[in-house]
C-alpha cells in the first residue's frame, strides 16, 4: 500500500487510476459471489456467499454433506445420521419426521437442507416462509447422486471435493454396470417392514441396485415407494430370494415357517446393511456389491 501512494506521489496524474485499481483489486478478494442452484423440487436457491452453517434434516443428506467436502459446515442434524461417525457428535434438531423449527433456528443456520417427500409437509412450508435459504433434496436415482453432491459443493464453496467425490463414484457405478449387465434375471423380494408387511415399488432407488445386480422385483408396480402387500402375493410371487434389514434380522426366521417358498428351499434368505442399500448416497455402491453378491449363488 505504501508503495502505490509513493508512485501516485510523482504521478500526480494518476492517483485516481492507481486508487481505482487497488479498490477493485482489494473488493475482488472482500466480496463473495452469490451462487445460486436449483434444487430437487425445482426451486431456485440462491445464497449471498458459501454457507458456513448448514442444518441437515435427513440421514442421506447428512452423509452426502459431508461427501461432498461440507462436513465442517454442519451445525445440526436429525436422529439417524449416522455416518460419518463425526456425524452423531452434532447438535440433534429431532427426527426426519418430527422436526424441532425452535432448535433449527437456534442454531443460526445460513442454510436448510431438507428431504422433499421425507419431512413433514407443513414443517417444510414453515421453512420456507423464513429468511433462511432451503434447498429440498430428493435424489431418486443412480444419477442423482453425482448431482446432489455437485450442487452441495456449489453450496458450501466446496466443489473441488464434491467434484472428485462424485467422479469416483460415477467411476465405480460404470464398472459394476458392466460387469454385471449381461446376468440372468433372480426375483427379489424386500421386506421393508414387518406390520403391515410392506416393500419398495419400482421407483425406489433399490429397485435400480437390484436392476444393475440382474435381478427384479415382483412388485414393482406399486403405487408408492414403500407399499404395504399382503403375505398371500408374496408366497404367491414365489420369490428366488429374500433380503431383510441387518437390524431385523429375526425376520428371516418369519420365512422358514412356509417351505415351500424357493427362496426357502434354497436357503436365500439375507439380512443386509439397509444403510448401504437404500440410502440416496456414495455408499450405495457398497450396496450394489452386497446384493450382486447374493444373487450370485441363485444362478
Amino acid at each position: 500500500m505504501s508503495f502505490l501512494f509513493t508512485v501516485a506521489a510523482k504521478v500526480p496524474g494518476r492517483i485516481a487510476c492507481w486508487a481505482g485499481l487497488w479498490l477493485a483489486i482489494s473488493s475482488s478478494y472482500c466480496v463473495a459471489a452469490p451462487i445460486t442452484v436449483v434444487d430437487d423440487a425445482d426451486r431456485t436457491v440462491t445464497l449471498s456467499g458459501p454457507a458456513q452453517r448448514i442444518v441437515s434434516l435427513a440421514p442421506h443428506v447428512t452423509e452426502m454433506l459431508f461427501s461432498a467436502g461440507a462436513g465442517d459446515r454442519v451445525v445440526g442434524v436429525v436422529s439417524y445420521s449416522d455416518f460419518p461417525p463425526e456425524a452423531t457428535r452434532l447438535p440433534l434438531v429431532g427426527s426426519y419426521d418430527r422436526l424441532d423449527l425452535e432448535r433449527i433456528l437456534s442454531l443460526k443456520p445460513d442454510l436448510i437442507v431438507g428431504w422433499r417427500s421425507g419431512n413433514p409437509q407443513p414443517a417444510l412450508e414453515q421453512l420456507q416462509q423464513l429468511s433462511v435459504p432451503l434447498y429440498l433434496s430428493e435424489p431418486l436415482n443412480f444419477d442423482d447422486i453425482p448431482r446432489s453432491l455437485e450442487r452441495f459443493g456449489q453450496l458450501a464453496g466446496s466443489q473441488r471435493q464434491a467434484n472428485t467425490a462424485a467422479r469416483e463414484y460415477q467411476t465405480q457405478l460404470d464398472q459394476l454396470t458392466e460387469r454385471y449387465r449381461t446376468q440372468t434375471r433372480v426375483s427379489v423380494f424386500y421386506q421393508v417392514w414387518r406390520e403391515p408387511l410392506m416393500t419398495f415399488n419400482g421407483e425406489h432407488l433399490f429397485n435400480d441396485v437390484l436392476r444393475l445386480c440382474g435381478g427384479h422385483n415382483p412388485f414393482s408396480d406399486l403405487p408408492r415407494l414403500a407399499s404395504s402387500i399382503e403375505l398371500e402375493a408374496v408366497l404367491k410371487a414365489d420369490p428366488q430370494v429374500i433380503v431383510v434389514g441387518e437390524t431385523n434380522r429375526q425376520w428371516i426366521e418369519d420365512w422358514r415357517r412356509w417351505p415351500t417358498l424357493t427362496a426357502v428351499k434354497n436357503d436365500r434368505l439375507y439380512a443386509l446393511n439397509q444403510d448401504v442399500l437404500v440410502r440416496p448416497t456414495t455408499r450405495i455402491i457398497e450396496g450394489i456389491r452386497q446384493v450382486c453378491a447374493v444373487l450370485q449363488p441363485q444362478r
